[in-house]
């Protein structure tokens, strides 16, 4: 049997060469889907440590295999970076101008890349077999987890759960934060179209005022959520919306509309979804105007499945200590893990990266984001343990 202080040893063994992997990760980040250099970095650090892998999932991602036990664990970790400029004095800033690791896949991916070189050391003495995940496009629709879904990444052999980790800057390190059942919240875009005739501001009466539909369509959405949703949380934010012409005195003839709609119901979702356009269409109508919906379908909602928490948990709290694991309310952001968690046993859980009394609090998808690097002290020990002992 694999103790909890063995693990500790090794992961304090690789922490310095994991810290590195992280910085290179960091300086070279790539967008979603088009990871090439992450993905060759990624195989030559298994390679090192003569772990196998293939490779061609979604093109860049890679997939690791360790052990022979027939219950097979999946970990999880994302490698892809955002479209943000980073401000950062760091000697590991970003090389790649307009492209940052601003939501810490860096974190997750070296993280990762431990857990596997720490258990490939006990890979003889390993219960299960473990099956290491580096996806793509995390950040993008479709989400890198559904195409690798349909490739067959739960197969041959198949994942019994799967297990990720997520940086969390409102957390100090050294702390780990778990929600149990609904955590993370359904994504979709809705995309709005209001068009009519446009004219001068002077004579309404001859127009078809787009704006004042527009601002209708939108106070009447919002209320959707209020009204029909069922008890779990909802959401509905329009966060663009601009005009094709139109100035003080000129209505234009068109609007476009952009938002999200986000819930933790995929029933209440779906209904949702002709409740917004039939709502929209027909304020349009009763105006003279013509209204086009596109309602993107996302992520649905992330549910860790709670026995499997329920051990997650029990397994943080042997590895880390009681009083450094935290119970979290669920969250209205979105996260691709959730297509794994529609089908197998999943547990997504968040590991505290923050530190007020250096100056580390900027939260994820921020220009100034960066982690205390001392949670490298235990975040692939951690996993690694996590494997073990569900």
């Amino acid at each position: 049997m694999i103790t909890k202080e063995e693990i500790q040893k090794l992961n304090h063994k690789y922490k310095a060469e994991i810290i590195s992997h992280r910085h290179h990760l960091h300086a070279h980040p790539e967008l979603s889907f088009k990871e090439k250099n992450t993905s060759l970095y990624i195989q030559k650090v298994l390679a090192d440590h003569h772990i196998s892998y293939t490779t061609g999932w979604c093109d860049t991602g890679v997939v690791a295999l360790i052990g022979k036990g027939s219950k097979v664990i999946g970990l999880r970790a994302d490698i892809d970076a955002l479209p943000i400029n980073e401000n950062s004095d760091k000697t590991y800033a970003s090389q790649n101008e307009g492209v940052m690791h601003a939501c810490g896949h860096d974190v997750h991916t070296s993280s990762l890349l431990g857990a596997a070189i720490i258990l490939k050391e006990k890979e003889e003495e390993l219960p299960v077999t473990v099956k290491f995940i580096f996806q793509p496009g995390e950040e993008k629709l479709p989400g890198g987890a559904s195409i690798l879904i349909k490739e067959g990444v739960l197969k041959n052999p198949d994942i019994e759960l799967i297990i990720g980790q997520h940086v969390h800057p409102e957390l100090e390190v050294g702390k780990v934060g778990i929600c149990g059942g609904p955590f993370m919240a359904s994504a979709d875009e809705l995309h709005i179209t209001v068009t009519g005739k446009g004219g001068h501001a002077a004579m309404p009466e001859s127009c078809v005022d787009t704006i004042m539909v527009s601002a209708e369509i939108i106070s009447a959405l919002h209320k959707i959520t209020g009204r029909y949703a069922p008890k779990e949380a909802t959401l509905l934010t329009i966060g663009k919306i601009n005009s094709t012409g139109g100035a003080t005195n000129i209505i234009p003839d068109e609007v476009k509309m952009k938002g999200t709609f986000r819930a933790f119901n995929e029933d209440w979702r779906m209904q949702a979804h002709e409740l917004i356009k039939q709502t929209a269409e027909g304020i349009a109508l009763a105006h003279g105007a013509q209204c086009e919906m596109n309602i993107i379908k996302g992520y649905p909602y992330l549910h860790n499945n709670e026995n499997l928490t329920e051990q997650i948990k029990k397994g943080i709290q042997e590895y880390i200590g009681i009083e450094n694991t935290i119970d979290l309310q669920k969250r209205m952001t979105g996260e691709d893990f959730a297509f794994y968690s529609h089908l197998i046993p999943a547990c997504f859980y968040r590991i505290g990266t923050g530190n007020v009394s250096k100056g580390i609090t900027s939260g994820v998808h921020t220009s100034t984001f960066d982690v205390d690097e001392e949670v490298f002290a235990h975040s692939s020990g951690l996993m690694a343990w996590l494997a073990l002992n569900v």
